[in-house]
């Protein structure tokens, strides 16, 4: 199998959601920068992503809603009556400077991605993961549904069975809303049980095609491995998936301000290993994550994990650089040495909850109607 490939771009850079959104952080050039000063991405394994166009975008989102992203990023502002129809223009979903062509971007690299893979492969896509937004409307932050736009372009493909697995703290409402009932694909969610946006309860199957296992808050790398091994592994081993599509959002982890989970980077690092041997294409996107050091720091280790390059255990000074210059608006305050020095966590293990086990329990019951 020929070597992952890295999807990026320098739209990322210096752009935000505005100064008091939790987007305001840099993340994926972040990314890139570490991954450059360790080593890990030569332009070989880089590529460029492009802006999908809209008639792309237009295989799920609705021409009048594209439009009115278009229009909102050319005039700077937005109607009420568009602010209400779709969601655009709010505390959540600003009105900014890209705010078209970012997204949009993320989804030129996700669908990209499809067309990398096609023959088999691994791409990673760490803009990519905006798993909220809705075929006519915004929602968490998220203009358009790259995981959705991918999902289709693999099934234009011709491929019948497509798992997509989601360990971000939030449920992946948009994905759930256009895959319902899809025989093709089997969704899998890991998410903060009572978080925004209350959707994928443990009973929530999306018409048979989704397995939901919201997580208690405060959920350890214990409990997220319980999660890996008897429930995501088996049903995605049970699929036998051409393609596994992976939602890596990095917001479980203990330091996020936008979840009460606690996993340590260890957690999604080991997801990652153990999915990528289950299907001949694989295709890992970003997601959620606001502390802009622990989303560098898990992402970085993402694409380490893909390629197998071993993490150190004290960053070379080059490193160690990037993450020391971080700022965060929200929290001024100079992080701990553990986010500067190293890439991974302390690992946090430790009792997994009598309700964690119990709806494993029952997830488990049920094995049969996973796929």
């Amino acid at each position: 199998m020929n070597a992952p490939l890295f999807i990026g771009s320098e739209i990322y850079r210096g752009s935000s959601y505005g100064p008091r959104h939790p987007l305001s952080i840099p993340r994926v050039p972040t990314v890139i920068d570490l991954c450059r000063a360790l080593g890990w991405l030569p332009d070989a394994q880089y590529r460029t992503s492009p802006r999908a166009r809209p008639q792309a975008l237009m295989a799920f989102h609705t021409p009048d809603y594209i439009a009115a992203l278009r229009r909102a990023e050319a005039e700077g502002y937005v109607t009420p009556e568009t602010r209400a129809r779709h969601r655009i223009g709010t505390l959540s979903n600003p009105v900014f400077a890209e705010m078209f062509r970012r997204p949009a971007t993320a989804a030129g690299g996700s669908l990209m991605a499809t067309d990398l893979i096609a023959r088999g492969g691994v791409v990673y896509n760490p803009g990519g993961g905006t798993h909220h937004g809705m075929a006519d409307h915004a929602g968490g932050f998220c203009y358009l549904n790259d995981p959705v736009l991918a999902i289709k372009a693999l099934l234009a493909q011709g491929l019948t069975r497509i798992a997509y697995v989601d360990i971000d703290a939030h449920h992946c409402d948009g994905v759930a809303a256009a895959f319902h009932g899809e025989s093709r694909v089997l969704m899998i969610s890991t998410h903060e049980a009572g978080r925004w946006p209350f959707t994928g309860g443990l009973e929530d199957r999306a018409g048979g095609q989704a397995i939901n296992l919201p997580l208690p808050r405060g959920t350890n790398d214990s409990g997220f491995a319980m999660a890996l091994q008897e429930v995501i592994l088996p049903a995605v081993q049970a699929m036998r998936p051409e393609a596994i599509v992976l939602q890596c959002g990095a917001d479980a982890v203990a330091e996020d301000p936008l979840s009460r989970l606690a996993l340590s980077n260890n957690a999604h690092w080991a997801a990652v290993a153990a999915l990528r041997p289950l299907g001949p294409r694989f295709l890992v996107l970003g997601g959620g994550g606001y502390n802009p050091w622990t989303v560098g720091r898990l992402w970085a280790g993402v694409w380490a994990t893909l390629n197998g390059h071993p993490i150190p255990d004290r960053l070379p000074e080059r490193a160690r650089a990037i993450l020391a210059a971080l700022g965060w608006p929200r929290r001024p305050s100079i992080p701990p040495d553990a986010l500067i020095e190293t890439l991974r966590d302390a690992p946090r293990e430790g009792a997994v909850s009598a309700d964690l086990r119990g709806a494993v329990a029952r997830l488990r019951a049920r094995a049969r109607a996973w796929v």
